[in-house]
């Protein structure tokens, strides 16, 4: 990467450089006949991807091999094959190979390089393999860049036409065009409540205050366990979320933003710090950007870690130092937020939406998707499933096709139960929802939330009332204590669900859940309050019988073995 400190880039150097970058990367059979390309997400890193780094840079020194261009890139959603390794060929196509070791890099480079011919014994993922399947019913649109680029190389991004939003955006110099575009394409907040995103822009844009100031918070808190779409695009394609915050700047007329990062991050920190400094560098952030009259800055700030602060009301006291704890609205961010000013707070997934719809246009992101839900979605698939790793879908997919053709299907012998969707504060669906499309009203109407994007499926082993347990301890742990219906409803909820799990339930028990439920959703101050019941409820409504065979045997979970007992609708 040039460094430009001094001489900031113009809008015809953009494309010089992504031209000269796209020239340097083609494959040839003269000078460069294979990419490898290592993937380092975190997951990659934790099944040992740094040590299979190291062993080909290893194998390529000491051969001296010339033809090869090696690079690392972030996750490529695959995360239960970790760690894993593409080689792109001049002359054949793209392989992905997985689980990989250090017996396994020394055949790769005896087979492929070597000898040009895929290493058919490590089967790798090919277009025609079973596990191609995982990749082929996806829709790639936010994700377009997984294992495609490096994520510290600017130039990387810049070559698969990285900041041409922002360019465009500039070009058009008109705030109400910009949000005109985006309320059109349908795009709702992918933060969990689905709010469209072009209406609270506009609402923002709108905001008067007693001084030109105004925010944009990009939320990256992602506290659900079992959640990690945000960190995965701030790991792996950082440029993208960055983009989508510069444009929305434009959009609303704002100059400061904040990014917030939970603290237990670090590589996405790390990556996302080096982006931000590289886009310095590049004049995309700072003084008179792309030669206009645009400046804007970008400021990291780490979160320590607290669920609640993903509530954006409590995620600005946190900014301004203050312990995290939401606030009653009206009034709403929009129009008073961060230090009291009107303040934009969106999520990761929804600003790298941002730079493809500026980009192609609201028709070409509405076009897929329902009525009331458009465009695509990552889901971070876990539990009880083959498949583990995030996906990307449509909007209107069933659940039952991200489960059994990208899932795989349920691992092991036992059979599906449910899944669990919007994470802590979502809910569970049975085999009877599974076909419904996936969208914000028809989740919800089945009983639980679309939230941010965690799915975690469950198998016939799994114990309803201890899962629902699991997440309220989760959410009394978490409860920021500020109003009383969260801080002593959900602790006594608690209680209850302990003594049931551990053979001491008594009859009543389910009615004093439901009763305690119902208040404080009705009750709490804020939406993760009003939502903290619904594992628990949901759980009940479908799978009551267990919750009535804990108490009547007064066994333990450990003690009673779980069939599948689904409640008919």
């Amino acid at each position: 990467m040039t460094v430009r400190s001094l001489n900031k880039i113009s809008r015809k150097e953009l494309n010089d450089i992504r031209d000269k970058t796209i020239k340097e990367s083609t494959l040839n059979d003269f000078d460069k006949k294979y990419r490898i390309t290592v993937h380092l997400g975190t997951c990659g890193i934790a099944s040992g991807a740094d040590i299979i780094k190291a062993s080909v840079e290893d194998k390529i020194d000491r051969l001296s091999i010339k033809n090869i261009i090696f690079t690392t890139s972030g996750c490529v959603g695959f995360c239960a094959l970790e760690p894993m390794l593409t080689i792109d060929s001049f002359d054949k196509k793209s392989v992905t190979y997985y689980s990989l070791d250090e017996a396994k890099v020394e055949k790769i480079f005896e087979h492929h390089i070597g000898k040009g011919e895929i290493a058919a014994d490590l089967e790798p993922i090919t277009k025609k393999s079973r596990l191609y399947d995982f990749f082929k019913f996806q829709e790639s649109r936010v994700l377009r860049n997984r294992g495609r680029i490096n994520p510290f190389n600017i130039d990387d991004y810049i070559a698969n036409y990285g900041y041409q939003g922002l360019l465009k955006a500039i070009e058009l110099n008109n705030s109400d065009e910009i949000i005109k575009i985006v309320s059109e394409s349908g795009l709702r907040g992918r933060g969990g409540a689905g709010f469209p995103t072009g209406e609270k822009w506009e609402l923002c844009r709108k905001a008067t205050s007693s001084s030109d100031i105004k925010y944009i918070i990009c939320n990256g808190d992602e506290g659900d366990p079992g959640a990690f779409m945000d960190r995965n695009l701030l790991e792996s394609d950082p440029h993208s979320v960055l983009e989508g915050i510069l444009i929305a700047a434009l959009a609303i007329g704002s100059s400061k933003s904040y990014i917030y990062v939970r603290a237990e991050y670090p590589l996405a920190i790390e990556t996302l710090t080096h982006a931000i400094k590289q886009a310095k560098e590049y004049g995309l952030i700072g003084e008179n950007i792309l030669g206009s009259k645009f400046s804007f800055d970008v400021e990291i700030y780490e979160g320590a870690g607290a669920f609640v602060c993903g509530e954006e009301t409590a995620l600005i006291k946190s900014i301004e130092g203050k312990r995290g704890m939401p606030k009653p609205k009206p009034p709403f961010p929009a129009n008073e937020g961060l230090y009291g000013m009107p303040t934009l707070i969106n999520n990761v997934e929804t600003f790298s939406n941002i730079p493809q719809i500026i980009v192609n246009g609201a028709e070409w992101f509405n076009k897929i998707g329902t009525s009331t839900s458009k465009g695509t979605k990552i889901f971070a698939l876990a539990g009880a499933v083959k498949n583990v790793g995030l996906v990307e879908v449509p909007m209107g997919i069933s659940i039952r096709d991200i489960i059994y053709k990208i899932g795989g299907g349920i691992s092991g012998e036992n059979e599906f139960k449910a899944v669990q969707i919007g994470g802590p504060s979502g809910g569970c669906i049975t085999e009877e929802f599974l076909d419904i499309p996936l969208d914000y009203e028809r989740v919800k109407e089945a009983g639980a939330i679309m939230g941010s994007g965690g799915m975690i499926v469950l198998d016939e082993e799994t114990c309803m009332p201890n899962l629902a347990r699991y997440f309220m301890d989760f959410i009394q742990d978490e409860s920021c204590g500020q109003c009383v219906p969260c801080r002593i409803g959900t602790r006594r909820m608690l209680e209850i669900l302990e003594a049931i799990t551990k053979g001491k339930g008594e009859r009543g028990d389910i009615e004093k859940l439901e009763k305690l439920g119902k208040a404080i959703k009705e009750s709490s101050l804020c939406g993760l309050g009003k939502t903290a019941p619904n594992p628990v409820l949901s759980t009940i409504e479908y799978f009551r019988g267990e919750y009535e065979e804990h108490i009547e045997t007064q066994k333990s979970c450990e003690r009673l073995h779980v069939k599948i007992k689904v409640k008919k609708v």
